[in-house]
């Protein structure tokens, strides 16, 4: 690995150069194991310890097949999939890698006792198989986790409806926390050139969501004028919203859970903020019952930040816990986008607010081909930055997966992968120095 390592490090490598590199017969990957996925048996999820869970291993290198790539990853990031992956839920993820071993010859490279996890990646191209032509040796790329194969119709105009898309990562092995990764090719979008590996790396999975969810015609298809509320609005997911909400002329009103989040949110030119913790709601009055006094105090809450106004887009993504509250809180004839469920897949809402005042629950899940590449365009031209706030060592995967699943964090949280440290792989230095105050403020700093 030193050696894919100082090649890209030299910065001046030829795609010649790369193409007649020795590939390695394994490499180290962040993998959960089939064995283990009853460790946790008996415990909420809040005590599932992900340091328990994740390994680093010597993983041998799979077979490139046709129209995928190798990638030597720089720098990987955390999402909750990694979390859900590394505590077995809602399932183990052993069972996607099952099904998928079982629709071809090719696939069943994706069905073995270790799952190599991650949903994101910077680095650079090693090698292509037959039929990649858009993409060389020496192309320093990101991925977005769109995993199709469009073998059927279903999936040509949307290719989030291809029967067989999977989220690369999670739904396939081989993912993007580890040395090496293995992609489609269209997988591959420009790394942006101003940013560092680690910045690079943060953004695919939930930027590209936010787009979808929030500005597509797939999702809400904000506009402007529009009031937005988001919930965890400076989170991975919800930071990215809330700078799609304010480039795009509508009002975020973000709702937080510390007067930290709060600043993050400010900092990014948010207005109208709620601190739930702050301001102590409380939906729910026990496990089985939700609270409609405090739905009716959070929408009067927002009602006199926006100026008697009530949402008309509510971006969802926590789940059971709120998903009450947001049917409530949108206006009549709004819509309510979610993704996700963080806390909890059972969600409970009373259907008169949603079926009298004619309002849309739209389900929302990563995106396509087009919004992916779209999303990572406005990463590149530094109209949208990434929100990451901390990064570790690959060997501390185990902690920076702990930090999402407890939030205790800000932002994005990356990982180092061949990288030996921060800072590096920023190619466009005019670009940089445009953005840094907007760079640094978007990561907390």
């Amino acid at each position: 690995m030193q050696q894919i390592l100082d090649a890209i490090l030299a910065g001046d490598t030829t795609p010649e150069q790369y193409a007649a590199l020795d590939l390695p017969e394994s490499y180290r990957g962040v993998t959960v194991h089939k064995d283990e996925v009853d460790m946790f048996e008996g415990l909420e999820s809040r005590d599932k310890d992900p340091r328990k869970s994740l390994h680093i291993d010597e993983v041998p290198l799979p077979e490139l097949g046709p129209g995928e790539a190798y990638v030597a990853v720089m720098a990987s990031a955390i999402n909750y999939n990694t979390v859900w992956t590394s505590i077995f839920e809602p399932m183990p993820t052993f069972g996607f890698l099952e099904r998928y071993g079982r629709t071809s010859p090719l696939a069943k490279r994706h069905d073995l006792p270790y799952h190599v996890v991650g949903s994101d990646l910077s680095g650079v191209v090693l090698e292509t198989g037959l039929g990649v032509h858009a993409w060389k040796p020496g192309d320093e790329v990101v991925a977005h986790c769109l995993s199709v194969e469009l073998e059927g119709p279903d999936g040509h105009n949307d290719t989030m409806l291809d029967p067989e898309q999977r989220i690369w990562g999670f739904e396939t092995n081989f993912g993007g926390l580890a040395q090496i990764a293995l992609v489609k090719s269209n997988q591959l979008m420009p790394k942006a050139a101003h940013l560092t590996w680690e910045e690079a790396a943060s953004p695919g999975l939930v930027n590209s969501t936010a787009y979808r969810q929030l500005v597509s015609r797939n999702g809400a298809g904000m506009k402007q004028g529009d009031n937005v509320l988001i919930w965890g609005a400076s989170g991975g997911l919800g930071g990215f919203a809330t700078q799609y909400a304010l480039n795009g002329g509508a009002t975020p009103v973000c709702v937080v859970s510390s007067e930290d989040k709060a600043d993050v949110c400010r900092s990014m030119g948010a207005e109208l903020i709620i601190n739930r913790s702050e301001e102590n709601f409380r939906f729910w009055k026990d496990e089985h019952t939700q609270d409609q006094k405090e739905w009716r105090r959070f929408g009067a809450r927002i009602r006199e930040l926006t100026g008697g106004e009530d949402v008309d887009i509510v971006f969802e993504h926590p789940g059971r816990e709120t998903f009450g509250a947001s049917v409530f809180a949108a206006r009549k004839g709004g819509t309510i986008v979610t993704c996700a469920s963080t806390s909890g897949y059972m969600h409970e809402y009373d259907n008169r607010y949603l079926w009298m005042n004619l309002k849309n629950i739209v389900g929302s899940h990563f995106a396509n081909y087009r919004e992916s590449w779209e999303a990572n365009r406005l990463i590149a031209k530094a109209m949208i930055h990434p929100t990451l706030s901390r990064t570790y060592p690959m060997h501390e995967v185990g902690q920076a997966a702990l930090d999402v699943h407890t939030n205790a964090h800000q932002g994005k949280v990356g990982v180092l992968c061949l990288a030996p440290e921060e800072g590096l792989g920023v190619r466009d230095t005019e670009l940089r120095a445009r953005h840094l105050d907007a760079i640094n403020r978007f990561r907390g700093i």
